[in-house]
């Protein structure tokens, strides 16, 4: 039996705590620090904007911080690009992409289904 696949918040929060550790792993540079300090910042921000939407004060609420969240994922995804030509460490790296695009498509398919709802109604 494969095991029970984590909830959002649980994954979104331990993809923080990986880039975290990454970023502080890496030797900073003068190239990588700026690049560094943004991947901090997009990456911690999507789990902070996906809990915001879990506590939405109504559906347009909770799309508009999905939305943000989503936007803050591929901003995420874009740093991580960046820094994989400066890396050493080139297989977290990619592992953290490879998380980020499941984030980005998770976000996305959130947004889909609200936006399904949203022309069923009219």
């Amino acid at each position: 039996m494969s095991p029970e696949p984590l909830k959002l918040d649980v994954r979104t929060v331990n993809f923080s705590r990986e880039v975290i550790t990454f970023c502080k792993a890496e030797k900073v540079t003068l190239v990588s620090r700026p690049l560094i300090n943004q991947l901090v910042r997009s990456a911690t921000s999507i789990g902070a904007n996906y809990a915001e939407a879990n506590n939405a004060a109504s559906r347009v609420d909770f799309r508009s911080k999905i939305f943000i969240a989503k936007k803050e994922t591929a901003e995420t995804e874009y740093w991580l690009t960046l820094l994989s030509d400066v890396t050493n460490d080139k297989d977290t790296c990619n592992k953290l992409t490879q998380e980020c695009h499941y984030l980005l498509m998770t976000f996305q398919k959130i947004i889909n289904t609200l936006n399904k709802g949203k022309t069923a109604k009219v």
